[in-house]
């Protein structure tokens, strides 16, 4: 075969895929949410925005993953960096850590009610030690960032794993001999990871970061399990348009709000940690 069509062959079936299973519903989900009746409108995205939990959804689907998406990094860094300094056990710990890679979403937030209800695991803890004389309801319109604060603990443990797993990849690639000589030169293990690990951990950081943003503008399931309507979030409120009022238009005119602010954070984040000309790692 001919060596200047090999690489577009190779390519041809990764292109048939995104061309059926992403290029293709993209645009009849646009053609629902520009289109009513026969003609061209703005109509699905001004219901959609002029709606009351609009501005709510927004800014509680920001506020999550403001709040949560740092951490996590914190996080995942601070684990991937624990796991490959360690000489014994390095497989079985990163295998618990990953552990949560392996349970759905809906999973892990009936995981965490189970924690916050009210016949709970805190509730327990807390009569028992004495805070509480009987069981308290916690997750309540009374306890809005009680909610908030669950939602968080859930997607940091659901969700850290995915960076953890990338960063562990990353930091593998970075060759020995650079801490070694950084050793030699008397750098402390804290100048090390400024001046070595995250620079040529750059790439990674990337790459973690866009895929779990745009996980965080598509949060639901864990939302769903512990805050209901409590804590309405975009996705919830694209579910709510799509299979409670039946309204397919401003259900596709809400994902591609979605999409936007998701290819909007990509940027931001493909700006803020761009990759040199000529990086290998």
């Amino acid at each position: 075969m001919n060596a200047r069509i090999l690489p577009y062959v190779l390519i041809l079936p990764v292109t048939l895929f995104l061309c059926l299973f992403f290029i293709y519903p993209f645009v009849l989900v646009s053609k629902q949410a520009f289109t009513m009746g026969a003609g061209f409108t703005l109509d699905n995205f001004r219901e959609v925005v002029s709606y009351w939990k609009f501005p709510i959804s927004l800014k509680n689907t920001l506020l999550l993953a403001v709040a949560v998406v740092p951490i996590q990094l914190a996080l995942s860094l601070l684990m991937a960096t624990m796991v490959t300094k360690m000489e014994k056990g390095r497989d079985l710990v990163l295998y618990v850590w990953t552990i949560p890679l392996g349970i759905s979403d809906l999973a892990a937030g009936l995981i965490w009610l189970a924690i916050f209800e009210q016949s709970g695991f805190l509730n327990s803890m807390m009569q028992g030690i004495g805070i509480v004389d009987k069981p308290v309801n916690l997750l309540t319109f009374q306890n809005p960032w009680l909610v908030f604060i669950a939602i968080a603990l859930a997607e940091i443990w659901r969700a850290t794993a995915i960076m953890l797993v990338i960063l562990v990849a990353g930091i593998g690639l970075i060759p020995k001999e650079y801490y070694e000589a950084a050793e030699v030169f008397g750098a402390s293990p804290w100048k090390r990871f400024l001046r070595i690990t995250l620079p040529m951990l750059r790439p990674s950081l990337q790459t973690a970061l866009v895929l779990r943003v745009i996980m965080a503008f598509e949060v639901f399931a864990v939302v769903a399990a512990l805050g209901g309507t409590l804590f309405p979030v975009l996705m919830g409120e694209t579910y709510a348009y799509q299979f409670d009022l039946l309204n397919s238009g401003a259900a596709a005119a809400m994902a591609l709000i979605i999409l936007a602010i998701s290819i909007a954070a990509t940027l931001v984040i493909l700006r803020v940690l761009r990759v040199p000309k000529g990086a290998t790692i």
